[in-house]
């Protein structure tokens, strides 16, 4: 027995030797176990599973290939071996693991799982069906019955499968409530349909084992049900797209079926969830902008109506192909890459995190550069033409536009990442693409990648034989990239300073010499309508966003109602043309959400008050209204902050009290089917025992301070006391439905964008952990920054008194550790000089010398040294004028110090109310940097000119930089 399997897994082996007897020769039962590439996790997997089903095991004594399958699920996938202690059967009636199945196959084992084809389908019983098929799959790629291609068609699929059973579902429920929808040509009984295409990977057949689908829904024609109550087409498909999008991504006991992104949709996060045909092809011939076709090479009908899915894409081929394209266009998507890839990476917790779909000349540049060459070359060359990467690549060769030198590396080096990427992803059912910072987990992956390849040196750990190919991989793909896109260059180009992100190109509705803005006959409409509103909009002359107002305004004259109450009530008319003069962001979603009017006279008529969330929000069990609640909150406050206006940490601290409200509301939510879900599956001998205690969920960072703001993630822990130990399971189930629900993408947008790193051993730790495995980690493991990181600790839901207690418990062990001494003080500049190295050229105004960066720094150490006090909740203003009146800090150095942050925080609140993100950098547009100025004038009462944004920055950073060498030293 290998040195790698402990006393457990001994004792494992020999409880069930009678039951190797049984099964198989002990020996060979043996040499399975030591054969796999994590012996302990298959020793003690089987022998759960022989202590649970017994009966199963004994049936292998006679298809003892079975027994092998077994192991190889136990060593590779630690979410199928759970769902095979629940379902022990599924092993028994595995079938055509040498075959591939196409999607009418799939429909027909979904048919045989649901017991018919017209019975309706749940969310858990697509999950579950799902997972099941999943075990196939998986076995078919680690027992090399299936290559990468066989299983990324049949992953794609099952996939289709799922998507037409669902549609079925909620087609055949909203038929029935509202009849048929029928089209208004004038033909007779005519129908409209709807259709589902797939994009990106799914779109490509090429779906991975945990990949969210890119989807887009699109209708036929509008007109009316056939009843019994009559609604429009419109209404009709946008509850279809809705109920459709909300029974694939609900979470379920069988977690969720898939993540579904709908962001691709024409006009993006702004537009209707679906659309006509008629609407989609005014869109992409006279709205979309490059990367928008460039996504089109891999739309396909997955579901739905098939003829009105082909109708749009053969309408839309000719842009994709264009023959005017040239190098403009690769490069404007080059540049477009690198702000994404750029915004994508600075999230990571760590440095050393290696991400194989973001890296250089990782999964994202291969399929990238792949698209670009397949759109400059399409139109002429019409085989290049085809939506799976691996296929589009051996085109590109066949015609020359790709050497056999660049076309073996390029396919070579996506067929190793995207096998790496599978067995990253089938371990935990998680859309992961970044390798385990641990060695010992990464060498059990690389011992499944390399799988029999050994290291010339006996010295070598599988780990570094793995990052050492993976390297020559990405080097490999970078070199032809970079020769490529140059070779494409006129000899007259020169680098751009800057790109367009792709943010920025779904939320700029036209170009702007597409746009139509206020022309005399809509202002004249307004006059007649509405005089003293268009006399206000006359005098404002507003430009920045006239494209906006001109959508708003257009939507007024259409609503009796509203128009005369803008007309009626200046106070109110004036916020509107505030929003639409200072923020292009807030302009956006009320020229597209008008009844988002409410909210601004909602604002408008009482900006002092502070309104009770519990009153206002949906009812406790309907998610789609939380998500709409958070929304329209959201916009209330930040039109508060424009035009009361208010200091912006006032802002802040509202903004963080509704974030806290959705965490606590999805909490309750999530333990209460979490509840129902464990009660359901308990059997009398596996009783499930309700909690003795809660959990507790805490925030760190922003939200953790009360200084949560647009586009911020909220940092969350997730702790039980430690009689819930026993519940570890249940409780994490909870968690990852609460997390689903605050950030799962439908037709509403997400709610919240959460990071859980922050925990104890960062993302290799356990999700939910108990209060003793907390204290023992900063007693013995964390790092100096980790222990001051938890100094912003707050708790949001579930048990949040005990949660503070306990706060206050583990920063004792903080100041014990690190407050009393002074290597705290040298780990603390050492990471502050870390991060400034890293990330000061990305993030400048976070990150770079004299930044926010270093005044929290200043606050925490200081902070850190009188840690025996503990304050349940600080923000930046309250953390300076503590630790004053502890002596850690001059008087003058305080006042800097709030005049300094109160600047920082100004700056970077003013550029995402502008913007609707944040930003690393002031931004360029001197129609934004003149908005960013007014704003920060009305909180901070500071008047600044264009020129002096960046000169009064630069002398705030300069002063900040010598308190910290002061403090530091």
């Amino acid at each position: 027995m290998p040195p790698q399997v402990d006393e457990l897994a001994r004792a494992s082996l020999s409880a069930s030797a009678g039951l190797a007897e049984k099964v198989t020769d002990p020996a060979q039962l043996q040499a399975l176990i030591d054969s796999s590439a994590d012996p302990k996790r298959v020793a003690q997997y089987m022998s759960e599973f022989r202590s649970r089903h017994s009966d199963v095991l004994d049936a292998m004594s006679r298809e003892p290939e079975r027994l092998r399958w077994l192991a190889a699920i136990f060593s590779s996938s630690r979410f199928l071996s759970e769902e095979l202690m629940r379902h022990p059967e599924w092993i028994q009636v595995l079938d055509h693991l040498e075959s591939n199945l196409d999607a009418a196959q799939y429909k027909s084992r979904l048919d045989g799982f649901l017991g018919g084809s017209g019975v309706a389908a749940t969310g858990f019983d697509l999950a579950l069906f799902r997972r099941k098929e999943l075990l196939r799959i998986v076995l078919r790629d680690r027992l090399h019955f299936a290559e990468l291609p066989d299983v990324t068609a049949e992953l794609s699929n099952l996939a289709d499968a799922i998507l037409d059973r669902a549609l079925a579902t909620v087609l055949r429920e909203l038929n029935e409530k509202y009849g048929m929808p029928l089209a208004e040509d004038g033909v007779e009984g005519a129908r409209s349909v709807f259709t589902v295409l797939a994009l990106g990977k799914l779109g490509g057949r090429e779906l991975n084992y945990s990949s969210d689908i890119d989807l887009m829904f699109l209708y036929s024609q509008n007109g009316e049900t056939s009843g019994p109550n009559v609604i429009t087409n419109r209404e009709f498909f946008k509850k279809l797209a809705n109920q459709f999008t909300n029974l694939l991504s609900t979470y379920t006991g069988a977690g969720i079926c898939y993540r579904v992104d709908l962001r691709l949709r024409p006009e993006g996060t702004l537009g209707e969830i679906c659309i006509s045909l008629d609407a989609a092809k005014e869109y992409y011939t006279n709205r979309a902008r490059d990367w928008e076709l460039q996504m089109l090479i891999k739309a396909r009908v997955a579901a739905g109506d098939e003829a009105l899915g082909q109708e749009l894409l053969a309408f839309v081929e000719p842009s994709i192909y264009s023959t005017s394209l040239d190098f403009s266009t690769i490069e404007t998507m080059s540049e477009t890459r690198e702000r994404i890839n750029e915004k994508l990476t600075k999230k990571r917790l760590r440095k050393d995190e290696l991400d194989i779909k973001l890296a250089r000349g990782g999964i994202r540049d291969i399929e990238f550069l792949v698209q670009c060459l397949q759109r400059l070359h399409g139109a002429r060359e019409t085989w290049v033409r085809h939506a799976g990467t691996r296929l589009a690549l051996s085109r590109l060769r066949d015609k020359d536009l790709l050497s056999v030198t660049e076309h073996s590396r390029l396919a070579g080096a996506y067929s190793f990442l995207r096998r790496l990427e599978h067995l990253l992803q089938f371990e935990d059912d998680r859309q992961t693409h970044s390798l385990p910072n641990e060695p010992a987990d990464l060498d059990r992956i690389a011992r499944r990648m390399l799988d029999g390849v050994t290291a010339p040196d006996p010295g070598v750990s599988p780990g570094a034989l793995l990052l050492k190919e993976l390297n020559q991989r990405l080097e490999s793909v970078q070199a032809i990239y970079e020769r490529i896109v140059h070779a494409q260059r006129p000899l007259y180009y020169t680098p751009t300073q800057s790109a367009p992100s792709l943010t920025d190109a779904v939320e700029k509705p036209a170009r702007e010499s597409e746009r139509g803005g206020l022309s005399s006959e809509l202002l004249d409409r307004l006059a007649h309508e509405a005089p003293h509103l268009a006399e206000s909009v006359r005098s404002r002359g507003i430009q920045r966003t006239e494209d906006k107002l001109a959508i708003f305004l257009e939507h007024l004259l259409a609503n009796a109602v509203e128009l005369k109450l803008l007309d009626s009530h200046p106070v109110l008319a004036d916020w509107v043309l505030q929003i639409f003069e200072l923020s292009p962001f807030l302009a956006e979603q009320l020229a597209h959400y008008p009844d988002l009017l409410a909210e601004v006279q909602r604002a408008a008529d009482h900006p002092t008050r502070r309104w009770a969330f519990e009153g206002l929000a949906a009812p406790l069990n309907d998610i789609a209204g939380l998500r709409r609640f958070f929304r329209r909150e959201m916009f209330r406050i930040q039109v508060g902050s424009v035009c009361i206006p208010e200091p912006v940490f006032q802002t802040l601290d509202s903004t963080s009290a509704l974030a806290e409200f959705v965490i606590a509301r999805a909490y309750r939510i999530a333990l209460a089917r979490g509840l129902e879900h464990a009660h359901a599956h308990a059997t009398p001998e596996k009783p499930f025992r309700d909690p003795q205690s809660e959990m507790m969920v805490v925030a760190l960072g922003r939200l953790g301070m009360r200084e949560f703001d647009v586009d911020s993630d909220a940092d969350l822990l997730f702790i039980v006391p430690d009689v819930e130990a026993e519940r570890q399971r249940f409780w994490t189930r909870v968690t990852e439905h609460l997390i689903d629900i605050l950030t799962a993408y439908t037709g509403d947008g997400t709610i919240l964008s959460l990071d859980t790193r922050l925990r104890p051993n960062g993302r290799e730790g356990m999700l939910v952990q108990t209060e003793s495995k907390y204290v023992e980690y900063f007693s013995n493991k964390a790092e100096a920054w980790e222990g001051i990181a938890y100094m912003k600790a707050r708790a949001v839901a579930g048990d949040t008194e005990r949660a503070t207690r306990f706060l206050g418990e583990l920063q004792q062990v903080d100041w014990r550790r690190y407050g009393q001494g002074g290597r705290s003080k040298h780990e603390l500049r050492q990471m502050r000089m870390r991060l400034q190295r890293e990330q000061g050229q990305i993030t400048p105004l976070k990150a770079a010398e004299g930044s926010y960066y270093d005044a929290d720094f200043i606050l925490m150490y200081l902070r850190l040294k009188g840690a025996g006090m503990f304050f349940k909740s600080l923000n930046t203003p309250e953390r300076i004028d503590i630790v004053e009146k502890m002596g850690h800090l001059e008087r003058s150095d305080a006042e800097f110090l709030q005049q300094a942050t109160k600047h920082f925080r100004a700056l970077d609140h003013a550029v995402r109310v502008v913007r609707g993100r944040a930003e690393e950098r002031i931004p360029a547009a001197p129609d934004q940097r003149q908005m960013i100025i007014e704003l920060m004038h009305r909180w901070t009462g500071e008047r600044l000119t264009a020129d002096a944004l960046d000169t009064r920055l630069l002398e705030l950073q300069q002063k900040m930089r010598q308190l910290f060498d002061r403090v530091f030293a």
